[in-house]
């Protein structure tokens, strides 16, 4: 069989991109080397010479990843799963560019068969007898076409008096109020109707499914705008709401229809089932309808395949004028990517794929109904294409002792919250489920299950299923337990007020919020606002560095709470109270060593003009002592020499943390320096915890007693860095070496016991605290010596006379 040299390249240059673009996905995947590319790499003017096929589809898979490649790490997109009947839509749209030269006669007969067989395809697979095509890009705009065919119908005069014979009777457009948000309006901005001209009819409230249009309803509008001088134009009913996937009554909305001589559109997941053998009555009532919108690329995994809508209408002319057509054989090439793709699978092909999407969504439900915290929502147990599920608070306080009794007034809001929360984190855990977050009326949040829409994209197999519900009932523990836990910690809180203060937030997945007020009551309100926001900052970098569990955070990216510490998910064994004990014993911590370092400045000034003031003193007594000829250089070296004179310039030391100056006649009469071991036997005392355990956490007997010893108590009004906090000398010792001694006791009222950490975290405490009065200490010492080197030069020939 001989094949057009033009067309096997295509079909070969086709494979050779996605080759390319294949081998840098996997690349990607599995994180090996690869030449980096940046915005700045990209050349901006058009260059001179061209640029071979390899290098420009190079540049795309770079252009597709470069925000993966910025930011380090793997993209937690989907990713389609582009298969072989994949291939062949892509081809399709290559083909398409090749057919387009083609002579006028030639391209004309192409085209004319590939539409004609397409339609039949669709027509015969989807029991839609008798039906012609319209091939489009927007899902939306086949509906927007068949509003123009039935205004055209309805109204004879429409193609050359225009919009103006609308005036006479205005057309009503009916949907229901399950619908795709924005589809009305979408209709009467392309229309350039009147949004009054859209009605909008309210689902069941007392018998049937909720997302179901109310007939009777809608039997009463109609009525209503015939009497009211309207024109009822057009229907647009549901097989499978966007949300729920529930299906209107189809049968007795197209009898409705034809006693008023309504127009009705179906769209939906659900009429993907027409295709299979068995079919509900439900959906087998879609094949009644005036016209239906398919997505034929969503259910069978086909990339850049256009959306088909089968109307019924038997003047070709008006079906023009609306667009439902084309004269201009280019048009019809829209269907060549379909053409090919159906052809490939064939008609046992594509009844497989809709038919294992449905099989996993009875998997799922059949799972989900042993899990007792998950409540389901399905329109029928036995053929329901869409799952929706959502962790239930009922079942879940049933089984757990927890107290739940705070959530009454915002139960529905923080139910709403982790839902949102395990829809996010189920799709990120199982990307290849599809599941994603929807928003009901009445449901409230739920996690929808699609796999008609997802499944034949992202190739979800039973084993996807199964790791999906092993990775809920891990989720639904966590939840439970967070979610009994939210009123003890809220109690806890409140315990610790006014230092910690309980923020409700009932939008938030998580263990609750929280912060740290501080209780300076002379600050302004522009300094304690500052003060607030970096005594939680640096509170929330300390609770970060913990070795827990607990996730503490700064809450979403674009919420409305400031200053504010966050807390995620936590398991049953997390002890609230003790973790509440060291969020304040932390914050108040901070809260004081910020007050110290803030009167640091001060009380070091104030030190240097007392050290000052009593050397001056020194000097003059001395001078008194001495007389004035051993001031005099040589003689008094002399005087010296004969008659050495015992200093009484007594020493200066200067307690930083007291901010007072003391003698060093003690220190030296000793030969050890007041307070200086404490510095290295503070910090390290900390409670022990079992090896590999986490702070916070009950195991069993051993962690009961280990938190009766290490519990977080509530420091008193010394700071913990008063206990490192020693003298400084100002004036140097005397030559020979110290001997050690019993140092006084300048440790703080704070046991080891009250504030639990770790020995890294208090070593590292430690050497903040070494840090900080060292360099106060040299301050202080250099401007002492700036002093001394002041004195007369008599002093200094005594001193090296010694």
């Amino acid at each position: 069989m001989m094949v057009d040299s033009t067309l096997a390249q295509v079909g070969k240059n086709l494979s050779e991109a996605m080759r390319i673009l294949g081998d840098g996905q996997r690349e990607l995947q599995a994180g090996t080397e690869r030449p980096c590319f940046s915005k700045s790499s990209i050349p901006g003017p058009l260059q001179g010479d061209g640029q071979d096929v390899a290098s420009i589809l190079h540049l795309v898979h770079n252009l597709i990843h470069e925000e993966e490649e910025e930011e380090d790490k793997p993209s937690q997109h989907r990713m389609q799963n582009v298969g072989e009947q994949g291939h062949m839509a892509l081809l399709g749209h290559s083909l398409a560019a090749y057919i387009s030269v083609l002579d006028r006669e030639r391209l004309r007969k192409l085209t004319t068969r590939i539409l004609s067989d397409t339609t039949l395809w669709l027509c015969r697979l989807f029991r839609f007898e008798n039906g012609s095509a319209c091939f489009h890009e927007d899902d939306r705009d086949g509906l927007v076409k068949v509003c123009r065919l039935v205004i055209n119908s309805r109204y004879e005069e429409y193609a050359s008096e225009g919009y103006s014979v609308l005036s006479s009777k205005q057309p009503i457009i009916y949907q229901s109020a399950s619908c795709r948000p924005g589809l009305g309006q979408h209709l009467c901005s392309q229309l350039g109707l009147p949004l009054s001209s859209l009605c909008t009819v309210p689902c069941n409230t007392i018998f049937g499914s909720q997302h179901q249009m109310d007939v009777a309803m809608l039997d009463k509008l109609i009525k209503e705008d015939i009497e009211a001088g309207k024109l009822p134009l057009l229907l647009i009913a549901n097989a499978g709401t966007p949300g729920a996937g529930h299906t209107d009554k189809l049968g007795r909305l197209k009898d409705l229809c034809d006693q008023y001589s309504l127009w009705l559109h179906v769209e939906g997941v659900n009429l993907a089932t027409l295709a299979l053998g068995q079919v509900t009555s439900a959906v087998m009532a879609a094949t009644r309808s005036d016209s239906m919108t398919l997505t034929p690329g969503q259910w069978l995994g086909l990339p850049a395949v256009t959306a088909v809508t089968l109307y019924r209408h038997e003047d070709p002319a008006l079906s023009l004028a609306a667009g439902l057509t084309s004269s201009q054989p280019v048009e019809k090439l829209r269907a060549l990517p379909l053409w090919l793709s159906v052809q490939y699978l064939g008609h046992n092909g594509i009844v497989q794929k809709i038919r294992h999407a449905t099989t996993l969504s009875q998997q799922l439900l059949q799972k989900l109904k042993s899990l007792t915290s998950i409540k389901t929502s399905v329109e029928d147990d036995l053929n329901s294409p869409v799952v929706l599920f959502k962790f239930s608070q009922e079942m879940s306080a049933a089984s757990s002792g927890g107290s739940v009794e705070g959530l009454c007034s915002g139960e529905k809001e923080v139910l709403d919250a982790f839902n949102r929360w395990l829809g996010e984190q189920l799709a990120q855990l199982v990307p290849t489920s599809g599941v994603d977050v929807v928003e009901l009326d009445d449901e409230g949040t739920c996690v929808r299950f699609s796999p008609l829409l997802t499944a034949a994209v992202l190739g979800t197999q039973q084993e996807d299923v199964d790791v999906l519900v092993e990775k809920l009932t891990e989720l639904v523990v966590v939840m439970s337990s967070t979610l009994c836990l939210r009123q003890d910690f809220r109690e806890e809180t409140h315990r610790h007020s006014p230092s910690l203060r309980y923020i409700e937030e009932l939008s938030w997945p998580g263990l609750g919020i929280i912060r740290y007020e501080p209780q300076a009551e002379e600050l302004d309100e522009s300094r304690r606002k500052q003060q607030l926001q970096k005594i939680n900052t640096e509170l929330l970098k300390k609770l970060q560095e913990l070795d827990t569990d607990i996730i503490f955070s700064t809450g979403p990216e674009f919420g409305t709470k400031e200053d504010c510490i966050f807390m995620g998910m936590v398991t049953e064994d997390i002890d609230v109270s003790e973790l509440v004990d060291t969020i304040a014993a932390l914050g108040r911590e901070i809260e004081e060593s910020g007050r110290l370092l803030e009167n640091m400045t001060e009380v070091v000034r104030k030190g240097i003009l007392e050290a000052e003031l009593q050397l001056q003193k020194a000097n003059e007594e001395k001078l008194m002592e001495e007389g004035m000829l051993r001031q005099l250089p040589l003689v008094g070296s002399v005087l010296n020499w004969f008659s050495p004179v015992q200093s009484s310039i007594k020493g200066r030391t200067f307690n930083l943390a007291a901010g007072s100056l003391d003698s060093t006649e003690a220190t030296y009469s000793t030969k050890a320096q007041a307070g200086r071991p404490q510095m290295q036997d503070t910090p390290t005392s900390s409670s022990k915890r079992l090896p590999g355990q986490r702070l916070f956490r009950r195991s069993g007997a051993s962690s009961d007693s280990m938190s009766e010893t290490s519990s977080v108590g509530q420091p008193e009004e010394t700071p913990k860095e008063n206990s490192s906090l020693n003298s400084s000398v100002l004036t140097p010792p005397p030559p020979s070496p110290p001997a050690p001694e019993t140092p006084q006791d300048t440790s703080s009222d704070v046991t080891p016991e009250e504030i639990q950490e770790s020995p890294e975290q208090a070593h590292t405490q430690v050497e903040a605290a070494e840090a900080v009065e060292a360099a106060e200490a040299v301050e202080a010492v250099e401007a002492i010596e700036a002093l001394e080197a002041r004195q007369p030069d008599g002093q200094e020939v005594e001193q090296s006379g010694r």
